[in-house]
């Protein structure tokens, strides 16, 4: 697994919670934080998950 899958992983889930915070209390900024932090953590695991897949198609 390469550090970006991890790395992004973490974002999703910070940004996912940011998200459920700002819902339940009503703050549209940190809901908003939420869903772009979210979407990076996406965009960040995508690319580890990639790398990964280069680096075995590589080793063959």
């Amino acid at each position: 697994m390469h550090k970006d899958t991890i790395k992004g992983a973490a974002k999703e889930a910070v940004g996912s919670a940011k998200e459920a915070v700002g819902k339940v209390t009503g703050n549209e900024r940190l809901q908003a934080e939420g869903v772009v932090e979210k979407t990076a953590g996406k965009v960040e695991r995508t690319v580890g998950d990639l790398k990964d897949t280069a680096r075995t198609a590589l080793k063959k």
